[in-house]
Protein backbone atom coordinates (compact mmCIF):
# COMPACT_ATOMS: atom_id res chain seq x y z
CA UNK A 1 0.00 0.00 0.00
CA UNK A 2 1.17 3.61 -0.72
CA UNK A 3 0.93 5.92 1.42
CA UNK A 4 -0.50 9.51 0.81
CA UNK A 5 1.52 11.41 3.55
CA UNK A 6 4.82 11.12 3.03
CA UNK A 7 7.51 13.40 5.00
CA UNK A 8 10.95 12.90 2.04
CA UNK A 9 14.74 13.06 3.40
CA UNK A 10 16.85 14.25 1.05
CA UNK A 11 20.12 12.75 2.49
CA UNK A 12 22.15 14.58 -0.45
CA UNK A 13 20.99 18.05 0.77
CA UNK A 14 22.05 17.13 4.07
CA UNK A 15 25.83 15.93 2.99
CA UNK A 16 25.48 19.74 1.02
CA UNK A 17 24.34 21.55 3.76
CA UNK A 18 27.26 20.66 6.05
CA UNK A 19 29.21 21.22 3.58
CA UNK A 20 28.31 25.09 3.40
CA UNK A 21 28.62 24.95 6.99
CA UNK A 22 33.13 24.08 6.64
CA UNK A 23 33.17 26.36 3.44
CA UNK A 24 31.52 29.40 5.84
CA UNK A 25 33.72 28.29 8.69
CA UNK A 26 36.78 26.79 7.02
CA UNK A 27 39.18 26.59 9.41
CA UNK A 28 36.31 25.45 12.08
CA UNK A 29 35.41 21.90 13.71
CA UNK A 30 32.03 21.12 13.77
CA UNK A 31 29.63 20.11 16.43
CA UNK A 32 26.38 18.89 14.20
CA UNK A 33 22.93 19.01 16.24
CA UNK A 34 21.12 16.36 16.15
CA UNK A 35 19.02 16.79 19.13
CA UNK A 36 15.09 16.42 19.16
CA UNK A 37 15.61 13.72 16.71
CA UNK A 38 17.70 15.52 14.17
CA UNK A 39 14.84 18.47 14.53
CA UNK A 40 12.71 15.91 13.49
CA UNK A 41 14.19 14.74 10.36
CA UNK A 42 15.38 11.36 12.08
CA UNK A 43 18.44 10.78 14.41
CA UNK A 44 20.07 7.43 12.45
CA UNK A 45 19.11 8.83 8.88
CA UNK A 46 20.92 12.11 10.08
CA UNK A 47 23.73 10.71 11.28
CA UNK A 48 24.48 8.86 8.94
CA UNK A 49 24.44 11.44 6.18
CA UNK A 50 26.36 13.85 8.44
CA UNK A 51 28.69 11.66 9.26
CA UNK A 52 31.91 14.05 8.27
CA UNK A 53 30.70 16.26 11.34
CA UNK A 54 33.63 15.81 13.83
CA UNK A 55 31.25 15.71 17.06
CA UNK A 56 27.21 15.02 17.13
CA UNK A 57 25.70 17.50 19.38
CA UNK A 58 22.52 15.88 21.26
CA UNK A 59 20.80 17.61 24.11
CA UNK A 60 20.10 14.77 26.35
CA UNK A 61 21.54 11.46 27.30
CA UNK A 62 18.66 9.26 25.87
CA UNK A 63 19.70 10.69 22.53
CA UNK A 64 23.16 9.89 22.63
CA UNK A 65 22.80 6.16 23.76
CA UNK A 66 20.59 5.92 20.77
CA UNK A 67 23.12 6.56 18.90
CA UNK A 68 25.90 4.33 20.50
CA UNK A 69 23.45 1.49 20.42
CA UNK A 70 23.32 1.85 16.57
CA UNK A 71 26.80 1.58 16.45
CA UNK A 72 27.79 5.16 15.86
CA UNK A 73 31.16 5.55 17.03
CA UNK A 74 31.88 9.55 16.60
CA UNK A 75 32.25 11.82 19.67
CA UNK A 76 29.16 12.69 20.93
CA UNK A 77 28.89 16.30 22.95
CA UNK A 78 25.12 15.88 25.54
CA UNK A 79 24.15 19.47 25.29
CA UNK A 80 22.01 19.78 28.43
CA UNK A 81 25.08 17.64 30.25
CA UNK A 82 24.00 14.87 32.96
CA UNK A 83 21.22 15.57 35.00
CA UNK A 84 21.74 12.95 37.93
CA UNK A 85 24.36 11.22 39.36
CA UNK A 86 24.48 7.75 37.23
CA UNK A 87 24.02 9.37 34.13
CA UNK A 88 28.38 10.41 34.72
CA UNK A 89 28.78 6.41 34.55
CA UNK A 90 26.60 6.31 31.51
CA UNK A 91 29.27 9.08 30.53
CA UNK A 92 31.91 7.12 30.86
CA UNK A 93 30.85 4.09 30.32
CA UNK A 94 29.68 5.61 26.70
CA UNK A 95 32.04 7.83 25.78
CA UNK A 96 30.49 10.87 26.02
CA UNK A 97 31.22 14.56 26.66
CA UNK A 98 28.96 16.62 28.79
CA UNK A 99 28.38 20.18 29.30
CA UNK A 100 28.30 21.42 32.43
CA UNK A 101 26.58 24.72 33.18
CA UNK A 102 24.89 24.45 36.66
CA UNK A 103 26.73 24.33 40.40
CA UNK A 104 24.60 20.91 40.84
CA UNK A 105 26.66 19.41 37.91
CA UNK A 106 29.95 20.76 39.44
CA UNK A 107 29.09 19.57 42.53
CA UNK A 108 28.60 15.57 41.18
CA UNK A 109 31.50 14.87 39.82
CA UNK A 110 33.27 16.20 43.27
CA UNK A 111 31.09 14.03 44.95
CA UNK A 112 31.03 10.47 42.36
CA UNK A 113 33.29 7.82 42.55
CA UNK A 114 36.86 7.62 40.94
CA UNK A 115 36.78 6.85 37.71
CA UNK A 116 37.64 8.04 34.21
CA UNK A 117 37.61 11.38 33.68
CA UNK A 118 34.27 12.68 31.73
CA UNK A 119 35.12 15.39 28.58
CA UNK A 120 33.80 18.64 29.64
CA UNK A 121 32.31 21.38 28.23
CA UNK A 122 31.98 24.61 30.53
CA UNK A 123 29.01 26.77 29.36
CA UNK A 124 29.48 30.63 30.23
CA UNK A 125 25.95 32.66 30.26
CA UNK A 126 27.24 35.75 28.03
CA UNK A 127 23.69 36.77 27.78
CA UNK A 128 20.91 33.96 27.04
CA UNK A 129 20.62 34.17 30.59
CA UNK A 130 19.01 30.24 29.82
CA UNK A 131 21.77 27.92 31.32
CA UNK A 132 25.49 28.48 31.83
CA UNK A 133 28.05 29.88 34.41
CA UNK A 134 27.98 33.92 35.26
CA UNK A 135 31.58 35.44 33.96
CA UNK A 136 32.62 36.25 37.29
CA UNK A 137 32.27 32.78 38.30
CA UNK A 138 34.13 31.29 35.05
CA UNK A 139 37.56 31.31 36.72
CA UNK A 140 36.65 29.64 40.15
CA UNK A 141 34.50 26.96 38.54
CA UNK A 142 37.64 26.26 35.96
CA UNK A 143 39.41 25.95 39.47
CA UNK A 144 37.15 23.17 40.76
CA UNK A 145 37.51 21.08 37.44
CA UNK A 146 41.04 21.40 37.49
CA UNK A 147 41.04 19.76 40.94
CA UNK A 148 38.56 17.16 40.30
CA UNK A 149 40.13 13.75 38.91
CA UNK A 150 36.46 12.95 37.35
CA UNK A 151 36.85 16.00 35.06
CA UNK A 152 39.21 15.90 32.36
CA UNK A 153 41.98 18.41 31.95
CA UNK A 154 41.23 21.35 29.40
CA UNK A 155 37.72 21.49 29.00
CA UNK A 156 36.07 23.48 25.82
CA UNK A 157 34.69 26.69 26.44
CA UNK A 158 30.77 27.61 25.02
CA UNK A 159 28.38 29.91 24.79
CA UNK A 160 25.11 30.04 22.84
CA UNK A 161 24.01 33.20 20.59
CA UNK A 162 20.11 34.33 21.91
CA UNK A 163 19.87 36.98 19.03
CA UNK A 164 21.98 35.49 15.72
CA UNK A 165 18.68 35.08 14.01
CA UNK A 166 18.65 39.04 13.50
CA UNK A 167 21.74 40.29 11.84
CA UNK A 168 20.89 43.68 12.52
CA UNK A 169 20.49 43.07 16.88
CA UNK A 170 23.83 44.58 18.79
CA UNK A 171 22.98 41.94 21.32
CA UNK A 172 25.54 39.24 19.36
CA UNK A 173 28.01 42.03 19.80
CA UNK A 174 27.30 42.28 23.19
CA UNK A 175 27.84 38.07 23.65
CA UNK A 176 30.70 38.32 21.28
CA UNK A 177 32.61 40.61 23.62
CA UNK A 178 31.26 39.03 26.68
CA UNK A 179 33.10 35.39 25.62
CA UNK A 180 36.04 36.78 24.36
CA UNK A 181 36.32 38.83 27.60
CA UNK A 182 36.09 35.91 29.96
CA UNK A 183 37.82 33.62 27.67
CA UNK A 184 40.49 35.15 26.54
CA UNK A 185 44.23 34.10 27.26
CA UNK A 186 42.93 30.59 29.07
CA UNK A 187 44.45 28.34 25.87
CA UNK A 188 41.07 26.63 25.90
CA UNK A 189 39.10 25.69 22.20
CA UNK A 190 36.14 27.52 22.35
CA UNK A 191 32.62 27.50 20.99
CA UNK A 192 30.05 29.83 20.58
CA UNK A 193 28.34 30.13 16.77
CA UNK A 194 25.39 28.40 16.03
CA UNK A 195 23.67 28.63 12.70
CA UNK A 196 23.26 32.51 13.08
CA UNK A 197 26.72 33.03 13.91
CA UNK A 198 28.36 30.69 11.04
CA UNK A 199 26.42 32.98 8.52
CA UNK A 200 25.95 36.15 9.75
CA UNK A 201 28.67 36.88 12.21
CA UNK A 202 32.42 35.04 11.41
CA UNK A 203 33.86 36.64 14.30
CA UNK A 204 32.15 33.96 16.26
CA UNK A 205 33.15 30.80 14.89
CA UNK A 206 36.20 30.70 17.05
CA UNK A 207 37.43 26.63 17.37
CA UNK A 208 34.34 25.10 16.74
CA UNK A 209 31.06 25.63 15.47
CA UNK A 210 27.49 24.14 16.27
CA UNK A 211 24.82 24.29 13.38
CA UNK A 212 21.44 23.20 13.63
CA UNK A 213 18.46 24.31 11.43
CA UNK A 214 21.12 24.90 8.56
CA UNK A 215 22.02 21.36 8.52
CA UNK A 216 18.76 20.79 7.53
CA UNK A 217 17.74 23.32 4.55
CA UNK A 218 16.83 26.16 6.43
CA UNK A 219 17.80 29.80 6.80
CA UNK A 220 18.66 30.95 10.51
CA UNK A 221 17.62 34.47 10.29
CA UNK A 222 14.52 36.08 10.70
CA UNK A 223 14.11 36.66 6.99
CA UNK A 224 14.74 35.08 3.53
CA UNK A 225 15.14 31.35 2.92
CA UNK A 226 17.78 28.61 3.01
CA UNK A 227 18.26 29.01 -1.13
CA UNK A 228 19.56 32.09 -0.45
CA UNK A 229 22.51 31.23 1.53
CA UNK A 230 23.14 28.29 -0.47
CA UNK A 231 21.09 25.78 1.07
CA UNK A 232 18.99 22.77 0.02
CA UNK A 233 15.49 21.95 2.07
CA UNK A 234 16.21 18.47 3.79
CA UNK A 235 12.44 17.51 4.36
CA UNK A 236 9.63 18.10 1.77
CA UNK A 237 6.00 16.90 3.31
CA UNK A 238 3.61 15.84 0.98
CA UNK A 239 0.51 14.32 0.50
CA UNK A 240 -2.25 14.25 -2.59
CA UNK A 241 -5.20 15.08 -3.66
CA UNK A 242 -8.19 12.67 -2.21
CA UNK A 243 -11.54 14.55 -3.96
CA UNK A 244 -12.65 17.71 -5.52
CA UNK A 245 -15.79 19.26 -4.86
CA UNK A 246 -17.63 22.19 -6.42
CA UNK A 247 -19.41 24.71 -4.36
CA UNK A 248 -21.52 27.90 -5.07
CA UNK A 249 -20.43 31.20 -4.08
CA UNK A 250 -21.33 31.92 -0.66
CA UNK A 251 -21.29 28.01 0.78
CA UNK A 252 -18.70 27.47 3.79
CA UNK A 253 -15.96 25.31 3.94
CA UNK A 254 -14.89 23.20 6.66
CA UNK A 255 -15.08 23.70 9.94
CA UNK A 256 -17.26 26.39 11.82
CA UNK A 257 -17.97 28.09 8.06
CA UNK A 258 -14.79 29.89 8.76
CA UNK A 259 -14.26 30.35 4.92
CA UNK A 260 -17.25 31.23 2.12
CA UNK A 261 -16.46 31.06 -1.36
CA UNK A 262 -16.01 33.92 -2.79
CA UNK A 263 -17.48 32.43 -6.42
CA UNK A 264 -18.42 29.24 -7.81
CA UNK A 265 -15.00 27.28 -6.34
CA UNK A 266 -13.66 24.03 -6.99
CA UNK A 267 -12.33 22.49 -3.70
CA UNK A 268 -9.82 20.17 -3.59
CA UNK A 269 -9.48 18.02 -0.32
CA UNK A 270 -6.18 16.59 0.58
CA UNK A 271 -4.98 14.17 2.77
CA UNK A 272 -3.49 15.68 5.42
CA UNK A 273 -4.21 17.37 8.83
CA UNK A 274 -2.85 18.34 12.00
CA UNK A 275 -2.89 14.39 12.76
CA UNK A 276 0.04 13.85 10.58
CA UNK A 277 1.32 16.99 12.20
CA UNK A 278 -0.01 20.00 9.42
CA UNK A 279 -0.60 23.15 11.82
CA UNK A 280 -4.08 23.48 13.08
CA UNK A 281 -3.49 27.13 12.74
CA UNK A 282 -2.83 27.85 9.64
CA UNK A 283 -4.55 30.32 8.44
CA UNK A 284 -6.71 30.26 4.87
CA UNK A 285 -4.43 31.91 2.15
CA UNK A 286 -1.52 29.66 3.19
CA UNK A 287 -0.16 27.92 0.10
CA UNK A 288 0.52 24.33 -1.49
CA UNK A 289 1.66 23.12 -4.43
CA UNK A 290 -0.40 21.15 -6.82
CA UNK A 291 1.57 19.59 -9.34
CA UNK A 292 4.34 22.65 -8.84
CA UNK A 293 1.39 25.32 -8.98
CA UNK A 294 0.21 27.17 -6.26
CA UNK A 295 -3.47 26.78 -4.71
CA UNK A 296 -4.27 28.49 -1.19
CA UNK A 297 -5.60 26.85 1.95
CA UNK A 298 -9.20 27.08 2.61
CA UNK A 299 -10.87 26.92 6.06
CA UNK A 300 -9.60 25.27 8.72
CA UNK A 301 -7.13 22.17 8.84
CA UNK A 302 -8.67 19.08 10.32
CA UNK A 303 -7.03 16.42 12.01
CA UNK A 304 -6.64 14.02 8.48
CA UNK A 305 -7.44 16.82 5.84
CA UNK A 306 -7.13 20.34 4.69
CA UNK A 307 -8.66 21.73 1.98
CA UNK A 308 -7.78 23.95 -1.19
CA UNK A 309 -8.99 26.78 -3.23
CA UNK A 310 -8.29 25.21 -6.96
CA UNK A 311 -10.47 27.54 -8.58
CA UNK A 312 -7.71 28.56 -10.52
CA UNK A 313 -5.94 25.10 -11.13
CA UNK A 314 -8.95 23.39 -13.58
CA UNK A 315 -6.96 20.34 -14.53
CA UNK A 316 -6.15 19.24 -10.92
CA UNK A 317 -7.30 15.55 -10.41
CA UNK A 318 -8.21 13.29 -7.78
CA UNK A 319 -4.89 11.77 -7.00
CA UNK A 320 -2.46 14.61 -8.15
CA UNK A 321 0.66 15.18 -5.62
CA UNK A 322 0.78 18.34 -2.80
CA UNK A 323 3.61 19.58 -1.71
CA UNK A 324 2.85 21.23 1.86
CA UNK A 325 6.66 22.79 2.53
CA UNK A 326 10.08 21.27 1.14
CA UNK A 327 11.30 21.48 -2.66
CA UNK A 328 9.53 24.02 -4.31
CA UNK A 329 7.73 25.90 -1.21
CA UNK A 330 9.92 26.99 1.25
CA UNK A 331 9.15 26.08 5.14
CA UNK A 332 10.31 29.01 6.17
CA UNK A 333 7.50 30.83 4.20
CA UNK A 334 4.94 28.22 5.60
CA UNK A 335 6.57 28.83 9.09
CA UNK A 336 6.05 32.55 8.80
CA UNK A 337 2.37 32.20 7.45
CA UNK A 338 2.04 30.10 10.38
CA UNK A 339 3.29 32.89 13.33
CA UNK A 340 5.76 30.20 14.00
CA UNK A 341 9.46 28.82 13.09
CA UNK A 342 10.81 26.12 10.90
CA UNK A 343 12.23 24.11 13.50
CA UNK A 344 8.40 23.44 15.14
CA UNK A 345 7.18 22.58 11.86
CA UNK A 346 9.83 20.18 11.24
CA UNK A 347 9.49 18.55 15.06
CA UNK A 348 5.79 17.81 14.85
CA UNK A 349 5.80 15.78 12.27
CA UNK A 350 4.11 12.59 13.88
CA UNK A 351 4.01 8.87 13.45
CA UNK A 352 1.40 8.26 10.68
CA UNK A 353 3.73 10.07 8.17
CA UNK A 354 5.49 8.07 6.21
CA UNK A 355 9.62 8.65 5.56
CA UNK A 356 11.09 8.33 2.12
CA UNK A 357 14.38 8.39 2.58
CA UNK A 358 16.37 10.12 -0.74
CA UNK A 359 20.23 9.22 -0.94
CA UNK A 360 21.35 11.58 -3.85
CA UNK A 361 19.88 13.65 -7.04
CA UNK A 362 21.09 10.63 -9.17
CA UNK A 363 18.82 8.03 -7.00
CA UNK A 364 15.23 10.84 -6.87
CA UNK A 365 13.25 8.57 -8.96
CA UNK A 366 13.62 5.67 -7.13
CA UNK A 367 13.05 6.63 -3.03
CA UNK A 368 13.62 4.24 -0.24
CA UNK A 369 9.95 4.38 1.83
CA UNK A 370 10.18 3.59 5.84
CA UNK A 371 7.83 3.72 7.86
CA UNK A 372 9.43 5.67 10.91
CA UNK A 373 8.53 8.66 12.44
CA UNK A 374 10.36 10.99 11.10
CA UNK A 375 9.53 13.73 14.20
Amino acid sequence: MKPVTTATIDLAALRHNLARVRAAAPACRVAAALKANAYGHGLLRAARALADADVFAVARCDEALALREAGVAKPIVVLEGFLQPDEIDLCRQHQLQATVHHESQVRMLELARSGQPVSIWLKIDTGMHRLGFAPARVPAVLERLAACPNAAPNPRLMSHLARADDRADPYTRHQLETFEAVTRGLGAERSLANSGGILGWPETHFDWVRPGIMLYGCTPFDEGVGAEVGLRPVMTLASQLIAIQHYAAGEPVGYGGAWCCPRESRIGVVGIGYGDGYPRHAPSGTPVLVNGRRAPLAGRVSMDMITVDLSDLPDAQVGDPVVLWGCGLPAEEIARQVGTITYELFCKITPRVAVVERVGLSDSDKPTASFENPG
